[in-house]
């Protein structure tokens, strides 16, 4: 997840600029950051083809004002999210073809999701999180966003989306730097939709897939891999499934350590001896600036209540709930292996 923050400037750049560049970059970057959520809800992207269009035309198709939308989408070009040309025609580019409803790994859903006003909310209240121990969203619905979204269907379509969209973005880095195929039964656990999962047996031709989630989940569920079966629970209250590794992808970071390690204990309970638990997450840099681990981490800190961790954190997560020391492998989102005794 990137933020607004992060794309003002990259870090290089940060450090090399005058004291007042840097702070302006900060600020400014929370609009760039807004203005691509009003870009995303819009569906602006969804409008325009493969030829530049003129920005009155966008306007109309997307019911929004000339002058106001000609204003946001030049701010965002001048980060690559389309391309301006002369006489306020705009195009596509890489970036903002992503924003496309029907981009393969399209990341329209999850801006969107930044822009409910709940989450908005939560970020206007982040200094509740910081002076108190409870997360700025306790003061936009005390239960939390997951009671949150339970009252509100529409925000909960929208978040689910851009979980799977998310998750989709980093796939494919993912199955490509993990050997799959040496399991012959893969549980991925809080899987959602089931897209890491279906992209895991894909990998690993010979094994069979459980996905576990929420009863509303799995009752949503359209499975159509004959080698997937699905199991409905709660993590914290009901038995997991018995496998050979199990995929915990962007669960543990919405949990405090206390939670997460529940979690963890769960699946030692099930696992046979030699499994190994995924942990897929962002993890942070000990010795190095990671605007994307960091911004991460506040949103986290602001909305859900749980953090991201660096390697020892894990290490140390592991090895309370029973596992071995962990190896890290991957890119920007790394998997964390641990091994049942």
């Amino acid at each position: 997840m990137s933020t607004g923050a992060e794309a003002a400037r990259p870090p290089s750049t940060v450090a090399a600029a005058q004291p007042h560049e840097i702070v302006w970059a900060l600020l400014s970057g929370a609009f760039a950051f807004r203005a691509l959520q009003v870009v995303a809800e819009l569906g602006v992207a969804d409008q325009l083809g493969d030829d530049p269009m003129e920005v009155a035309a966008l306007a109309a198709a997307c019911g929004a004002s000339t002058d106001g939308l000609n204003r946001v989408l030049r701010l965002v070009a001048d980060f690559g999210v389309f391309e301006r040309l002369q006489h306020d025609r705009y195009r596509h580019t890489d970036a903002s073809r992503v924003l496309r409803s029907d981009h393969p790994a399209s990341l329209r859903a999850f801006c969107r999701m930044h822009g409910l006003p709940a989450i908005q909310a939560a970020y206007g209240h982040l200094d509740h999180a910081v002076l108190t121990e409870f997360t700025a969203f306790h003061l936009v619905d005390r239960r939390g966003l997951f009671g949150y979204l339970g009252d509100h269907p529409d925000a909960a379509d929208i978040f689910g989306h851009a979980m799977t969209a998310r998750a989709a973005a980093d796939i494919a880095a993912i199955v490509g730097a993990y050997d799959f195929g040496q399991f012959r039964t893969v549980a991925d656990i809080g899987g959602g939709r089931g897209h890491l999962l279906r992209a895991v047996l894909g990998a690993a031709p010979a094994a069979a897939g459980i996905l576990f989630d929420l009863p509303d989940v799995v009752a949503a569920l359209r499975l159509d891999d004959s080698r997937i079966t699905a199991q409905a629970g709660d993590f914290f209250t009901d038995p997991l499934p018995t496998a050979d590794a199990y995929l915990l992808m962007n669960v543990l970071h919405d949990w405090p350590d206390a939670e997460a390690v529940a979690i963890l204990r769960a699946v030692r309970q099930a696992a046979p001896a030699g499994a190994r638990v995924l942990i897929i997450e962002n993890v942070l840099a000990a010795d190095r600036p990671d605007p994307r681990g960091h911004a991460l981490d506040v949103i986290m800190l602001a909305v859900m209540g749980g953090r991201q961790r660096t390697i020892g954190q894990f290490a140390e997560l592991l090895r309370t709930a029973g596992f071995s020391h962990p190896a890290v492998t991957g890119g920007p989102i790394q998997i964390v292996e641990g091994v049942t005794a």
